[in-house]
Protein backbone atom coordinates (compact mmCIF):
# COMPACT_ATOMS: atom_id res chain seq x y z
CA UNK A 1 0.00 0.00 0.00
CA UNK A 2 1.14 3.52 -0.84
CA UNK A 3 2.55 4.89 2.21
CA UNK A 4 0.23 7.96 3.59
CA UNK A 5 0.80 11.72 2.71
CA UNK A 6 2.78 12.96 5.55
CA UNK A 7 0.41 16.27 6.91
CA UNK A 8 2.71 19.03 7.81
CA UNK A 9 1.42 20.82 10.92
CA UNK A 10 2.54 24.57 11.17
CA UNK A 11 5.01 25.47 14.11
CA UNK A 12 3.62 27.82 17.02
CA UNK A 13 5.23 30.52 15.37
CA UNK A 14 3.68 29.90 11.65
CA UNK A 15 0.75 31.58 11.27
CA UNK A 16 0.14 31.71 7.39
CA UNK A 17 -0.41 34.50 4.77
CA UNK A 18 -0.18 38.12 6.62
CA UNK A 19 -1.84 41.19 5.15
CA UNK A 20 -0.47 44.53 6.11
CA UNK A 21 -2.71 48.09 5.96
CA UNK A 22 -2.06 50.90 5.92
CA UNK A 23 -0.98 52.94 8.98
CA UNK A 24 -2.60 55.95 9.69
CA UNK A 25 0.45 57.75 8.62
CA UNK A 26 0.85 56.46 5.25
CA UNK A 27 -3.24 57.54 5.06
CA UNK A 28 -2.41 61.09 6.13
CA UNK A 29 0.14 61.15 3.66
CA UNK A 30 -2.46 60.41 0.42
CA UNK A 31 -4.90 62.36 1.48
CA UNK A 32 -2.19 65.03 1.42
CA UNK A 33 -0.91 64.69 -1.91
CA UNK A 34 -4.18 63.85 -3.23
CA UNK A 35 -5.00 67.64 -1.86
CA UNK A 36 -1.83 69.34 -3.61
CA UNK A 37 -2.91 67.98 -6.79
CA UNK A 38 -6.65 68.87 -6.40
CA UNK A 39 -5.24 72.54 -5.19
CA UNK A 40 -2.66 72.39 -8.43
CA UNK A 41 -5.43 71.77 -10.79
CA UNK A 42 -8.47 72.72 -10.01
CA UNK A 43 -7.40 76.53 -10.92
CA UNK A 44 -6.75 75.05 -14.06
CA UNK A 45 -9.66 73.56 -14.77
CA UNK A 46 -11.63 76.92 -13.29
CA UNK A 47 -9.58 79.00 -15.98
CA UNK A 48 -10.85 76.66 -18.63
CA UNK A 49 -14.35 76.82 -17.46
CA UNK A 50 -13.90 80.71 -17.77
CA UNK A 51 -12.35 80.57 -20.97
CA UNK A 52 -15.14 78.47 -22.51
CA UNK A 53 -18.12 80.36 -20.67
CA UNK A 54 -16.07 83.34 -22.80
CA UNK A 55 -15.59 81.85 -26.26
CA UNK A 56 -19.75 80.93 -25.48
CA UNK A 57 -20.48 84.58 -25.02
CA UNK A 58 -18.94 86.07 -27.93
CA UNK A 59 -20.54 83.43 -30.21
CA UNK A 60 -24.20 84.22 -28.34
CA UNK A 61 -23.08 87.92 -29.53
CA UNK A 62 -22.07 87.19 -33.17
CA UNK A 63 -25.31 84.87 -33.61
CA UNK A 64 -27.58 88.06 -31.55
CA UNK A 65 -25.87 90.56 -33.60
CA UNK A 66 -26.82 88.76 -37.01
CA UNK A 67 -30.01 88.59 -36.36
CA UNK A 68 -29.88 92.17 -35.51
CA UNK A 69 -28.66 92.84 -39.19
CA UNK A 70 -30.94 90.24 -40.42
CA UNK A 71 -33.82 91.78 -39.64
CA UNK A 72 -32.64 95.39 -40.60
CA UNK A 73 -32.13 93.59 -44.34
CA UNK A 74 -35.70 92.38 -44.55
CA UNK A 75 -37.11 95.59 -43.46
CA UNK A 76 -35.98 98.45 -45.52
CA UNK A 77 -32.54 99.24 -43.52
CA UNK A 78 -34.74 100.16 -40.89
CA UNK A 79 -32.91 99.46 -37.27
CA UNK A 80 -34.78 97.71 -33.96
CA UNK A 81 -35.24 100.37 -31.12
CA UNK A 82 -32.76 99.55 -28.24
CA UNK A 83 -35.94 100.32 -26.30
CA UNK A 84 -39.55 100.76 -26.41
CA UNK A 85 -41.27 104.45 -25.51
CA UNK A 86 -43.17 104.59 -22.12
CA UNK A 87 -44.79 107.35 -23.24
CA UNK A 88 -46.48 105.77 -26.89
CA UNK A 89 -46.95 102.07 -26.67
CA UNK A 90 -47.23 101.79 -30.27
CA UNK A 91 -43.73 102.22 -30.06
CA UNK A 92 -43.39 98.39 -28.53
CA UNK A 93 -43.72 96.71 -32.38
CA UNK A 94 -40.25 98.28 -32.99
CA UNK A 95 -38.03 97.59 -30.49
CA UNK A 96 -35.55 94.62 -30.05
CA UNK A 97 -37.23 94.02 -26.78
CA UNK A 98 -39.63 94.68 -24.59
CA UNK A 99 -40.08 94.30 -20.13
CA UNK A 100 -38.13 95.69 -17.57
CA UNK A 101 -36.16 92.95 -15.57
CA UNK A 102 -35.84 93.43 -11.59
CA UNK A 103 -35.87 90.51 -9.11
CA UNK A 104 -39.35 91.03 -8.44
CA UNK A 105 -40.92 86.89 -8.52
CA UNK A 106 -44.60 88.31 -9.66
CA UNK A 107 -42.35 90.36 -13.02
CA UNK A 108 -42.53 87.17 -15.29
CA UNK A 109 -40.36 89.35 -17.65
CA UNK A 110 -38.08 88.32 -15.40
CA UNK A 111 -37.93 84.34 -16.26
CA UNK A 112 -40.43 83.20 -18.68
CA UNK A 113 -39.25 84.20 -21.86
CA UNK A 114 -42.93 83.89 -23.47
CA UNK A 115 -43.32 87.31 -22.02
CA UNK A 116 -41.29 89.18 -24.19
CA UNK A 117 -38.09 87.43 -25.88
CA UNK A 118 -40.59 85.20 -27.53
CA UNK A 119 -42.31 88.37 -29.63
CA UNK A 120 -39.27 90.28 -29.83
CA UNK A 121 -38.78 90.71 -34.08
CA UNK A 122 -35.54 89.22 -33.80
CA UNK A 123 -37.29 86.04 -32.08
CA UNK A 124 -37.26 84.27 -35.90
CA UNK A 125 -33.91 85.59 -37.08
CA UNK A 126 -31.62 83.77 -34.20
CA UNK A 127 -33.12 80.60 -34.95
CA UNK A 128 -35.47 80.57 -32.05
CA UNK A 129 -32.83 80.25 -29.37
CA UNK A 130 -33.49 81.47 -26.13
CA UNK A 131 -29.89 81.06 -24.96
CA UNK A 132 -27.98 83.51 -27.29
CA UNK A 133 -29.99 85.97 -24.94
CA UNK A 134 -27.99 85.78 -21.87
CA UNK A 135 -24.40 85.39 -21.32
CA UNK A 136 -23.42 81.93 -19.63
CA UNK A 137 -21.39 83.14 -16.84
CA UNK A 138 -24.65 85.31 -15.33
CA UNK A 139 -25.98 82.50 -12.72
CA UNK A 140 -28.64 85.22 -11.39
CA UNK A 141 -32.03 83.80 -10.67
CA UNK A 142 -35.49 85.12 -9.35
CA UNK A 143 -37.19 83.53 -6.55
CA UNK A 144 -40.61 82.28 -8.14
CA UNK A 145 -43.43 80.47 -5.38
CA UNK A 146 -40.14 79.09 -3.55
CA UNK A 147 -38.37 78.17 -6.67
CA UNK A 148 -35.30 79.59 -7.91
CA UNK A 149 -35.68 80.44 -11.95
CA UNK A 150 -32.98 81.72 -14.20
CA UNK A 151 -33.47 85.12 -15.66
CA UNK A 152 -33.83 85.01 -18.97
CA UNK A 153 -31.69 87.90 -20.04
CA UNK A 154 -27.93 89.74 -19.59
CA UNK A 155 -27.76 91.50 -23.07
CA UNK A 156 -28.40 94.66 -23.69
CA UNK A 157 -28.68 97.50 -26.84
CA UNK A 158 -26.72 100.39 -27.35
CA UNK A 159 -29.17 103.37 -26.48
CA UNK A 160 -28.30 105.13 -29.41
CA UNK A 161 -29.42 102.23 -31.60
CA UNK A 162 -33.40 103.56 -32.14
CA UNK A 163 -32.99 105.52 -28.79
CA UNK A 164 -36.55 104.70 -26.91
CA UNK A 165 -38.81 103.96 -29.69
CA UNK A 166 -36.83 106.34 -32.07
CA UNK A 167 -36.85 109.28 -29.54
CA UNK A 168 -34.27 110.42 -27.07
CA UNK A 169 -36.31 109.67 -24.82
CA UNK A 170 -36.82 113.24 -23.67
CA UNK A 171 -33.90 113.25 -21.49
CA UNK A 172 -32.40 117.20 -22.46
CA UNK A 173 -28.87 117.78 -24.08
CA UNK A 174 -27.69 114.30 -22.96
CA UNK A 175 -28.81 112.67 -25.40
CA UNK A 176 -30.72 115.14 -27.88
CA UNK A 177 -27.32 116.57 -28.82
CA UNK A 178 -26.61 112.75 -29.81
CA UNK A 179 -27.13 110.96 -33.30
CA UNK A 180 -29.97 108.21 -32.47
CA UNK A 181 -29.62 106.10 -35.21
CA UNK A 182 -32.32 104.49 -37.12
CA UNK A 183 -30.96 103.58 -40.43
CA UNK A 184 -28.35 101.58 -41.51
CA UNK A 185 -26.43 103.65 -43.64
CA UNK A 186 -26.51 106.52 -40.71
CA UNK A 187 -23.55 104.03 -38.95
CA UNK A 188 -21.08 105.38 -41.31
CA UNK A 189 -20.38 107.85 -39.05
CA UNK A 190 -18.26 107.03 -37.30
CA UNK A 191 -18.24 103.50 -39.28
CA UNK A 192 -20.09 100.02 -38.21
CA UNK A 193 -16.71 98.67 -36.50
CA UNK A 194 -16.98 101.86 -33.99
CA UNK A 195 -20.50 101.55 -32.72
CA UNK A 196 -21.43 98.79 -30.31
CA UNK A 197 -25.05 96.92 -30.85
CA UNK A 198 -25.18 94.70 -28.00
CA UNK A 199 -23.20 94.00 -24.55
CA UNK A 200 -23.73 91.59 -21.22
CA UNK A 201 -24.68 93.72 -18.36
CA UNK A 202 -24.12 93.22 -14.77
CA UNK A 203 -27.08 90.96 -13.29
CA UNK A 204 -27.49 94.32 -10.99
CA UNK A 205 -27.72 97.00 -13.33
CA UNK A 206 -29.82 95.65 -15.88
CA UNK A 207 -33.35 96.33 -17.01
CA UNK A 208 -35.32 97.63 -19.69
CA UNK A 209 -33.96 96.40 -23.28
CA UNK A 210 -30.81 99.46 -23.43
CA UNK A 211 -27.73 100.44 -22.07
CA UNK A 212 -27.17 104.46 -21.97
CA UNK A 213 -24.00 105.49 -22.35
CA UNK A 214 -23.44 108.58 -20.74
CA UNK A 215 -21.91 111.07 -23.18
CA UNK A 216 -21.14 114.47 -20.80
CA UNK A 217 -17.26 115.28 -21.34
CA UNK A 218 -17.10 113.78 -24.77
CA UNK A 219 -14.13 113.64 -25.87
CA UNK A 220 -12.34 116.06 -24.09
CA UNK A 221 -13.72 116.88 -20.52
CA UNK A 222 -12.97 113.92 -18.66
CA UNK A 223 -13.94 115.77 -15.47
CA UNK A 224 -17.47 115.80 -16.30
CA UNK A 225 -17.37 111.77 -16.94
CA UNK A 226 -19.88 109.27 -15.36
CA UNK A 227 -22.03 106.30 -15.64
CA UNK A 228 -25.96 106.18 -16.46
CA UNK A 229 -25.56 102.01 -16.33
CA UNK A 230 -22.79 99.96 -15.40
CA UNK A 231 -21.42 96.55 -18.22
CA UNK A 232 -20.84 93.38 -17.20
CA UNK A 233 -17.63 92.33 -15.98
CA UNK A 234 -17.99 88.63 -16.10
CA UNK A 235 -15.01 87.60 -17.99
CA UNK A 236 -11.84 88.33 -15.75
CA UNK A 237 -12.86 92.10 -15.61
CA UNK A 238 -14.12 92.06 -18.94
CA UNK A 239 -17.20 92.65 -20.66
CA UNK A 240 -18.36 91.06 -24.47
CA UNK A 241 -19.47 93.38 -27.30
CA UNK A 242 -21.19 93.08 -30.64
CA UNK A 243 -20.81 95.34 -33.07
CA UNK A 244 -22.42 96.86 -36.03
CA UNK A 245 -19.98 95.26 -38.76
CA UNK A 246 -20.37 92.04 -37.18
CA UNK A 247 -17.60 91.46 -34.71
CA UNK A 248 -17.21 90.52 -31.65
CA UNK A 249 -14.69 91.08 -28.70
CA UNK A 250 -13.88 91.99 -24.94
CA UNK A 251 -13.58 94.84 -23.58
CA UNK A 252 -11.37 94.51 -20.38
CA UNK A 253 -12.16 97.20 -18.08
CA UNK A 254 -9.38 99.49 -16.43
CA UNK A 255 -10.87 101.35 -13.68
CA UNK A 256 -12.31 99.63 -10.49
CA UNK A 257 -15.04 102.42 -10.37
CA UNK A 258 -16.24 100.14 -13.78
CA UNK A 259 -17.15 97.09 -11.65
CA UNK A 260 -17.61 97.49 -8.01
CA UNK A 261 -18.48 94.71 -5.85
CA UNK A 262 -21.84 92.62 -7.18
CA UNK A 263 -25.62 92.62 -5.44
CA UNK A 264 -26.73 89.60 -5.10
CA UNK A 265 -30.21 89.40 -6.12
CA UNK A 266 -30.65 93.13 -6.00
CA UNK A 267 -29.98 96.41 -8.14
CA UNK A 268 -26.71 98.58 -7.46
CA UNK A 269 -26.93 102.61 -8.00
CA UNK A 270 -25.57 102.53 -11.02
CA UNK A 271 -25.93 106.50 -12.00
CA UNK A 272 -22.97 108.54 -10.56
CA UNK A 273 -20.04 110.39 -11.15
CA UNK A 274 -16.84 109.08 -12.58
CA UNK A 275 -14.19 111.57 -13.57
CA UNK A 276 -11.17 111.17 -15.62
CA UNK A 277 -12.41 107.35 -16.08
CA UNK A 278 -10.81 105.69 -19.14
CA UNK A 279 -13.96 102.91 -19.29
CA UNK A 280 -16.11 106.18 -19.64
CA UNK A 281 -13.95 107.33 -23.12
CA UNK A 282 -13.92 104.04 -24.27
CA UNK A 283 -17.86 103.75 -24.13
CA UNK A 284 -18.69 106.89 -25.48
CA UNK A 285 -16.16 106.63 -28.70
CA UNK A 286 -17.97 103.57 -29.10
CA UNK A 287 -21.41 104.55 -28.81
CA UNK A 288 -22.21 107.58 -31.12
CA UNK A 289 -21.19 111.02 -31.98
CA UNK A 290 -22.34 114.39 -31.63
CA UNK A 291 -25.31 115.51 -34.14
Amino acid sequence: MPQAAQIKRPSSGDHGPRFRGFTLIELLVVIAIIAILAALLLPALNKGKLKAQGVMCLNNHRQLCLAWRMYSDDNQDRLLYASENPYDPNSNAGAWVTGTLDFNGSNPSNWDPNQDITKSPMWPYCSRNLSVWKCPADRSVVTVDGVAKPRVRSMSMNVFLGGWGGTDGYWGPVFSDYLIYLKQQELQVPGPSKVFVFLDMREDSIDMGNFGTRMAGWPNQPSQYGFYDLPGFYHHLACGFSFADGHSEFRRWRDPRTTPPLVQGGLIPDQFESPDNPDVAWLQDHATRPK
